[in-house]
């Protein structure tokens, strides 16, 4: 018998189990993981970025544990000699439209008590001639670094102090009795503790399902689409470049993100995507299809972003029309210097009237807590979710 078991492998699921283990220094703590290592969906397949926080609503959830989370992952860097950079951030609007979202973009950021300074056309070019503008945004704490080695760092420290991880193990069933929590997986014996948290990410909601939790959600995954820079344009901008986005869209468009391992990358697009865990070129699962379909919530949330949705699939398929939207503000990029790169999958949480859910939201019964969704910037804010999980969970014992 466990005292606490969670489920997921993943930066969230690894920052609650690591940090609940500093708590309860006694505790028999087990985290289960279907995969054969750690971080190997979105904690692994996402572009490095430790964000600011300046798109979130002031006071929200995401906002709040985005600002912490910043700091506080870049302490955990310090302290496990993980290498990351500040290299800053710019958002850089090219039209007139954009000029003046950004003003209110900027004027949010104040309001989040971020550090934000307003560019013109001249000051971005002397920070970054290669890119072009009417003006910008410049958040100078924006950061960059590897998140698998941040998991990695987590799962370490976990395991150094006492607890335990098993590796593809995969969850099949989850019951709920009066004094504790059976968890069966596949090939195993089943595992029985006394509470359980789920960060499922993909399988979220799945997960809550396989307990019997009712629920009006629906993950829905969107595929980011990534090319690497050629090696030749590894110096071409020295910020994170990000264009001013639509506040009607749900997603931040396609910017320029120098990696830390010295490479850049642009993307992601987002495109709908057929397979929950398919980060090949051409991916369809049958079960993950049918959730879809059956959903009301997918055809009212495609319905509500058709346009923008026809867009960006045509830009997945023809490169030329994905090369567009990142030369409107680095002019100087050719076909040829984009290449090939991995995708990553966005789990987004949809309810069933099509409202796509844009901050945490938790599920619980006495023994269960599911995280059932963790919209970015989860990965920067990881370390202030798992500490706010913790809360929940001994407030509750």
């Amino acid at each position: 018998m466990f005292d606490y078991l969670i489920i997921g492998g993943g930066i969230v699921g690894l920052s609650s189990a690591w940090q609940l283990q500093q708590r309860c220094p006694g505790a028999k703590i087990l985290l289960l993981e279907k995969e054969p290592d750690v971080a190997r969906h979105q904690s692994g397949h996402n572009s490095g970025v430790i964000h600011a926080g300046i798109y979130y609503e002031p006071g929200s959830l995401k906002a709040t544990f985005c600002k912490r989370g910043l700091q506080a992952t870049l302490a955990f860097c310090r302290t496990h000699n993980i290498p990351f950079e500040q290299c800053g951030k710019l958002l850089v609007a090219t039209t007139e439209v954009e000029r003046v979202r950004m003003l209110a973009l900027h004027a949010r950021a104040l309001e989040n008590g971020l550090d934000a300074q307003l560019l013109d056309a001249a000051q971005l070019h002397q920070k970054e001639p290669r890119v072009a503008g009417l003006g910008a945004i410049y958040l100078r704490s924006t950061g960059i670094v590897d998140y698998r080695e941040i998991c990695r760092a987590m799962a370490e420290e976990f395991r150094a102090r006492g607890g335990e991880i098993w590796l593809g193990r995969e969850v099949t069933a989850i019951a709920e009795g009066a004094n504790d929590i059976c968890v069966t997986v596949a090939g195993a014996d089943p595992v029985r503790a006394r509470q359980l948290v789920a960060c499922g990410g993909l399988m979220a909601d799945r997960l809550t399902r396989m307990q019997g939790i009712e629920t009006d959600f629906r993950i829905v995954p969107y595929r980011g689409e990534y090319y690497r820079l050629a090696p030749s344009h590894n110096d071409i901008v020295k910020h994170l470049i990000y264009p001013i986005p639509d506040p009607a869209l749900p997603f931040l468009g396609v910017h320029l993100t120098p990696m830390i391992d010295g490479t850049v990358t642009v993307g992601p697009n987002a495109v709908q995507g057929w397979k929950r865990e398919g980060y090949g070129r051409i991916n369809l699962s049958l079960r993950d299809t049918w959730d879809l379909l059956s959903f009301p919530g997918f055809w009212r949330v495609t319905r509500a972003n058709l346009k923008a949705g026809i867009q960006e699939t045509w830009h997945s398929l023809w490169k030329p029309g994905y090369l567009k939207r990142v030369q409107k503000y680095c002019p100087s990029l050719r076909l040829a210097d984009l290449q090939p790169y991995p995708a990553g999958i966005r789990a987004q949480a949809v309810l069933r009237d099509g409202t796509l859910v844009h901050d945490f939201l938790f599920k619980e019964t006495p023994r269960s807590l599911h995280v059932c969704n963790a919209p970015s910037p989860a990965a920067t804010s990881a370390i202030p979710i798992g500490n706010y999980i913790c809360d929940r969970l001994l407030q509750g014992a």
